[in-house]
């Protein structure tokens, strides 16, 4: 059967890997992809915005999976644009994708569902916005644009003066476009965060092992917000006890809730959780593979990635088998372009790559990069690889992954050192 991915991430680099081991699988194509899954499988040159064409290149090819990979297409439609033309996707339509693309109805569903999360205001107007924070006595906060930002849209907020100035970026200066029209005040919630994938069908559940993802820039979880630093898979702090929790207070209320109002979810349901004291509060949800989350958790998994989506797009999941896993953990370490989150070049030749590579128990999975005519690959993002490597412990992932750090160059190249470590503090 053929495949197709849509997306040009590390994400869509790892499924392109992992969907490449099946044997039912005789070819992937991934629209339009990177250098590494020029590598992995073949990529086709349509933007993930080429609706028309992606629909037209799956009818022609007589693809059997569509799998979309980036949240963009996702909540603009591509699923429904799909399954229009009869094909199988693995992803959820546009009403249901709005649980990621809108903070606004995730946390008004969250509230009327019974779904644990932090308590929050929306608002329409900045002055609003402002008042409201004026008024309040001095509490840290999180400022959340509406829309899609690439992970970057949340500025969590210790002071009264970082929050009016979150507010100011967002629905002022417009620093997100139009996703910031609509702006989410919460409270901070203290804690442990961990990340909870789950393949979905509409009513079948069916959890991934967990994962922690490191959002904030720098070590420490210090710095601005990015799409993710680097993540690690199990996440121990998730018991059994504790994840047959989530399934019951969150997983299940989400999927049931979407189901009720008309938005049954086929595909990856993320849930990003604050474990607090009270217990665990969503976050924020998104509808798809987590990047960097996927990497360590699908590098660790040993049941057929095909058939596990095939039988969700399909909705026989309720059938499917229990799924295995690898006991060794995965660290996956992103490293970044000078200037990310901020503004980046991009087309800096980089080296190594294949010395990384080669050594055991590793694989350099492509974000941001671009293979030229030359065979030359150079950088062509913010977030531009995810080093991942699994070991008999996490301290010995963590070795695996820096080392195979080491040989990369490319001129700005930056990482964090500390992924991984909280863990074990």
């Amino acid at each position: 059967m053929k495949v197709l991915i849509v997306g040009q991430g590390g994400r869509e680099h790892v499924l392109a890997w992992k969907l490449r081991q099946s044997p039912r699988v005789e070819h992937v194509f991934v629209a339009p992809g990177n250098a590494g899954t020029a590598e992995d499988a073949e990529n086709v040159a349509i933007s993930t915005t080429d609706f028309n064409g992606l629909v037209r290149f799956a009818v022609e090819q007589k693809i059997g999976l569509v799998v979309i990979g980036p949240e963009a297409p996702l909540v603009a439609g591509l699923a429904d644009a799909m399954r229009k033309k009869g094909l199988l996707v693995f992803g959820p339509n546009k009403n249901a994708a709005e649980l990621e693309g809108s903070k606004v109805f995730s946390k008004q569903f969250m509230r009327q569902h019974g779904v644990p999360t932090a308590e929050f205001r929306s608002f329409d107007a900045a002055r609003d916005a402002f008042a409201y924070v004026e008024e309040r006595p001095e509490t840290p906060l999180v400022v959340k644009a509406d829309g899609l930002a690439a992970g970057k849209g949340v500025f969590v907020c210790s002071s009264k003066t970082e929050a009016l100035e979150a507010i100011r970026e967002i629905a002022v200066k417009r620093v997100f476009g139009e996703s910031g029209k609509r702006i989410v005040i919460e409270e901070r919630l203290e804690g442990a965060e961990a990340s909870i994938l789950a393949i979905v069908d509409g009513k079948t559940i069916v959890p991934l092992d967990t994962a922690q993802d490191h959002k904030a820039a720098y070590d420490g979880d210090r710095g601005p917000n990015t799409g993710g630093m680097g993540a690690y898979s199990p996440a121990p702090l998730v018991t059994p006890e504790l994840m047959d929790l989530i399934i019951d207070k969150i997983l299940v209320p989400t999927v049931h809730g979407l189901s009720k109002i008309g938005r049954p979810f086929n595909g990856v349901l993320y849930a990003g959780l604050m474990l607090t004291a009270q217990g665990p509060r969503v976050l924020e949800f998104n509808t798809r593979f987590g990047d960097p989350e996927a990497q360590p958790v699908l590098m660790r998994l040993k049941t057929d990635l095909f058939e596990l989506l095939l039988s969700a797009a399909e909705g026989r999941l309720a059938k499917f088998p229990a799924l295995e896993w690898d006991p060794r953990p995965a660290v996956c370490v992103v490293m970044a372009s000078e200037g990310y989150p901020g503004d980046y070049e991009k087309g800096r030749p980089m080296r190594g790559l294949a010395e990384a590579d080669a050594q055991p128990d590793v694989k350099v999975f492509h974000a941001g990069t671009k293979l030229l005519d030359d065979g030359t690959i150079v950088t062509d993002g913010g977030r531009v690889l995810g080093i991942t490597a699994l070991g008999d412990d996490l301290s010995d992932a963590k070795r695996r992954a820096y080392q195979a750090v080491k040989p990369i160059r490319w001129e700005g190249a930056w990482c964090r050192k500390d992924i991984s470590d909280k863990a074990r503090s």
